[in-house]
Parts: structure tokens; sequence; C-alpha cells
């Protein structure tokens, strides 16, 4: 691990962290039946994760270099997905939704996180094989 890694994956890392914290404060104010900043979070992150995974295993065309590849999965996947997409604020949010005696709330965004973000992720592989060149 090299100080360039740390570096590339701490700024993604910071711009995923504001990025969520700014989409859970801009949906709070409309004051969802769920936690909808996380979900929506979690959704987003994943289907950026699925786009960007297939951009990156296509993209030889860009730099033509490898290493370029590396620095991006390090700040968009590692850094900026791994913060924008928060399973231990979804974790967190459900045992209060349980808490509160909310377990059909709580089974709804369990099941809205985990299958939306398959089919986001999915879809996101999808919609970046459609739109790359293809080599």
């Amino acid at each position: 691990m090299s100080l360039t890694a740390l570096l590339y994956v701490g700024c993604g890392g910071a711009l995923g962290a504001m990025s969520r914290y700014a989409v859970s404060i801009f949906l709070a104010r409309h004051g969802a039946i769920l936690p909808l900043g996380t979900l929506v979070s979690n959704l987003a992150g994943c289907f950026i994760m699925g786009a960007l995974m297939q951009w990156l295993a296509e993209a030889n065309w860009l730099e033509g270099t490898t290493a370029a590849n590396e620095h991006y999965r390090l700040l968009f996947a590692v850094g900026f997905c791994g913060s924008f997409t928060t399973l231990s604020a979804l974790v967190y949010e459900m045992s209060s939704l349980i808490n509160f005696n909310q377990a059909m709330q709580a089974a709804a965004y369990l099941l809205a996180s985990v299958a939306g973000g398959f089919l986001c992720f999915f879809a996101g592989i999808y919609l970046a094989r459609a739109v790359l060149p293809t080599p």
C-alpha cells in the first residue's frame, strides 16, 4: 500500500461522505416514512459502482495504462462509493425502525436496499456497456 493509493482513497472517501451527507440532509426535509437519504445513497452508489467497474473492465482505451485504471478504482470505487454507500447506516436505521415497532417498514427498507442495490448495480453495467465504445 502506497501513500499515493491512500490519498486516492482518502480524497474519494471525503467526496463520497460529503455527498452522502448532502443527499441525506436534502431528502430528510421531505419527511419520508423510510430513511430515504441512506436508501438513495445506497442505490445510487450501487449503480455507480456497477457502471464504474464495467467501465474499468473495458477501459484499456483509457490512457492506455492499467495504472490509471487502478487510480480511478481507488478514487471512485473504494473511496467515493465506499463512503457514499453506507451499510452501517442502513443497519442502524433498521434497528431504529424495529425499536419503534415498525418491523414492516424495516423489512421493506432492507428489501428495497438489497434488491434495489443489485438491480441498480446490473443496470449500471448494462448502461456502461451500451454507451462505451467497443474495443
